[in-house]
């Protein structure tokens, strides 16, 4: 009687795969937002980073709130346990790119996309690490399966268990991705995840590079961190959320860069503070003192 109408189907299929022939050579990285446990108060996000070679999932994390702060700790823990990688494949997300039009506290007239790196990008640019954007969700079909897996797994194992705290769900996340890396078959490879990635480290199949930290840098504090900018005002001080810290081997009105490592566990940043390639001050300050927010 013409009350339903077909759906349309001539939507092309995403057909393009990258090809990657190297553990490092591409790591697909990204967050979910779900309500893992039906007994939660509240969704979570889970970051995870993905070897696209082998299907090794390298990091996995629920948190709470996603911010670029929780991305960049997802960076060090690679980095430092893995090595530095070719390149990184992430969508359009503000964490990760500048994209005219939609980041209005960045937004000048004069700036286009990707004129502006963003705190995660700039962290990937002190190493040399390049990166890739996709535009689709299609395009990142190989990251979205494993979520959608571990989403089914997670939720069903929290529903039994009747798993209220994200810590609780954390345990459960680990468990389900030792499975996923160390007993499962991948069904595109044909192989378990943990043994293509061990056997082609072994076969020198691999673009993963020694993490060193670059010159004139001293720690990787100095890299896995926050920056900002402030210029040395005529008493010696720059400013930030409203605290005055003495800069000492920086002549007055120059620009300063302020690298700062904030530790959740003990709740105090680390300040690090460069005028060109001189570490001039180190400050430690509360973090509920810093306008951390909006990182």
């Amino acid at each position: 009687m013409g009350f339903y109408k077909k759906r349309r189907r001539n939507k092309k299929s995403h057909d393009r795969e990258i090809q990657t022939e190297y553990i490092g050579q591409l790591i697909q990285h990204d967050s979910s937002y779900h309500k893992f446990s039906p007994y939660a108060e509240c969704k979570w996000y889970l970051i995870t980073s993905l070897d696209d070679y082998s299907r090794f999932i390298l990091y996995y994390k629920f948190v709470e709130k996603e911010t670029t702060w929780q991305h960049i700790l997802a960076l060090e823990y690679v980095f430092l346990t893995y090595g530095v990688p070719f390149k990184y494949y992430v969508d359009s997300h503000s964490i990760f790119r500048f994209v005219q039009g939609r980041d209005s506290i960045w937004r000048r007239h004069y700036l286009q996309t990707d004129d502006v790196d963003t705190q995660w990008k700039m962290v990937l640019s002190d190493l040399n690490v390049d990166v890739t954007y996709a535009l689709s969700p299609q395009a990142k079909g190989k990251i979205e399966r494993p979520y959608q897996w571990m989403q089914d797994r997670v939720v069903r194992t929290c529903a039994r268990d009747k798993i209220k705290t994200i810590d609780e769900a954390q345990k459960v996340l680990e468990q389900e991705v030792e499975r996923y890396n160390y007993r499962q078959v991948h069904s595109t490879t044909g192989e378990v995840p943990a043994i293509r990635f061990q056997r082609a480290k072994r076969e020198k199949r691999s673009l993963f590079r020694d993490f060193t930290v670059p010159s004139p840098y001293k720690s990787t504090k100095d890299i896995f961190c926050l920056r900002m900018k402030r210029k040395v005002d005529a008493y010696h001080k720059i400013s930030i959320s409203n605290i005055k810290l003495k800069v000492h081997k920086a002549p007055l009105r120059e620009e300063v860069e302020l690298r700062i490592y904030p530790d959740e566990k003990e709740g105090v940043a680390e300040i690090r503070i460069w005028y060109k390639d001189i570490l001039t001050d180190v400050y430690h300050v509360k973090n509920s003192d810093l306008n951390l927010v909006h990182f």
